[in-house]
């Protein structure tokens, strides 16, 4: 059955030159399960994107004629749903954009995992890395654990890959 959606029309806050973005998250917290947001905006929000992912949402963007936007979010499906999370990774959607990225696809065991750390070894308390693996890290997971970091981990949709969040602990 396709999703029910509640609609927000977030163009006349962009217009007066307002933020949406706490009207669009009062929206979310609003929805009953299943249901999905149909979002109207002047500009493509790509930026809302990955938060919507991490809160479970799959996204199909429309160009209105007009130039505006139409977004459906709708609830990600059970196969792509299949999150794993860390202790303490509960509330990865509030977490800070990635400042790094490493496609580690193609990699063979050790060296996904030395990548990893070398690269975590380098940033700073609370800024976060998304990696991209040919396969489940199932070794690189305890060994974040071990060392206070925190993780959230899925297959993609094709399930060719999986990607991870994983945000430094303090020293």
């Amino acid at each position: 059955m396709p999703p029910r959606f509640k609609d927000l029309d977030v163009r006349p806050i962009l217009k007066e030159g307002g933020e949406p973005f706490p009207a669009i998250m009062q929206a979310v917290q609003s929805l009953e399960p299943g249901e999905g947001l149909r979002l109207l905006a002047t500009f493509r929000p790509t930026p809302l994107l990955s938060v919507m992912a991490r809160r479970g949402y799959d996204a199909e963007m429309n160009e209105l004629r007009d130039g505006d936007w139409e977004v459906l979010f709708s609830p990600a499906s059970p196969i792509t749903a299949n999150v794993s999370v860390s202790l303490g990774a509960e509330e990865a959607a509030g977490w800070p954009d990635p400042l790094w990225q490493l496609d580690l696809t193609g990699h063979e065991p050790p060296v996904p995992m030395e990548k990893v750390l070398s690269r975590i070894g380098l940033m700073e308390p609370g800024e976060v890395l998304f990696a991209v693996f040919s396969d489940e890290p199932v070794f690189l997971m305890p060994e974040l654990d071990k060392e206070g970091h925190q993780w959230v981990g899925k297959p993609d949709a094709s399930g060719s890959c999986y990607r991870m969040l994983i945000r430094v602990g303090g020293a």
